[in-house]
């Protein structure tokens, strides 16, 4: 039911691969109420929503202890499923969207995640400090490192220097121009499927 995470991710827990099993089961269910996913993209949850969440774990290996806020989460986009992989960091998952965080929020209890937050609001009203801010295609990159700077701990702990990741396709040579210090990862190097061809991680750290 899992086979693409668990072809990337061999070393999964029984209790990690149950999770993700359950969100293929939980995800689709939910859709029919509220739509968080494309009505026609359901049929490619895996692939295209929890295996392109996961890429961020391809490029980065958090540290236990680690905190991460996911801005505009939805119904829990690339958080959920950070989450599972890396159940000893905190995850917080703020949206402006109340009944889409329902979602994540009743998913996430289901499956027994014990290591995330929810804030319904804007970015402004979240002050808390993290090392990483996580994000899946909800602004432009320089709109969200201004907005995200302030919710970045000067305290580093991980491999490379805290800062924005965030998960994008198409041409981003306009959105990047003056963003010098960003770096471009293309997720076809680490996964092999078609949907990746055209997407990217922007990373860009926030001294």
């Amino acid at each position: 039911m899992i086979e693409k995470i668990t072809k990337y991710f061999p070393n999964l827990t029984e209790r990690q691969r149950e999770q993700f099993e359950a969100m293929m089961r939980l995800y689709p269910e939910w859709n029919e109420k509220i739509n968080v996913i494309s009505r026609r993209d359901i049929d490619n949850l895996e692939e295209s929503h929890l295996l392109h969440s996961l890429a961020i774990a391809k490029f980065i290996n958090f540290v236990p202890g680690s905190r991460v806020l996911d801005f505009g989460t939805g119904g829990g986009l690339p958080g959920l499923p950070l989450a599972v992989l890396f159940p000893e960091v905190h995850f917080h998952l703020i949206d402006r969207i109340g009944k889409k965080l329902k979602v994540a929020a009743d998913i996430a209890e289901k499956i027994g995640l014990t290591n995330v937050s929810f804030q319904h609001g804007d970015s402004g009203e979240c002050h808390e400090k993290f090392d990483f801010v996580v994000s899946r295609a909800v602004m432009p990159q320089p709109e969200l490192v201004k907005l995200s700077r302030k919710n970045i701990a000067s305290e580093q702990r991980n491999a490379i220097p805290n800062g924005v990741i965030a998960l994008k396709g198409g041409d981003l040579g306009a959105e990047l121009r003056n963003m010098k210090s960003s770096e471009v990862v293309d997720i076809s190097n680490y996964f092999k499927e078609d949907f990746f061809d055209t997407k990217k991680i922007v990373y860009t750290p926030i001294a």
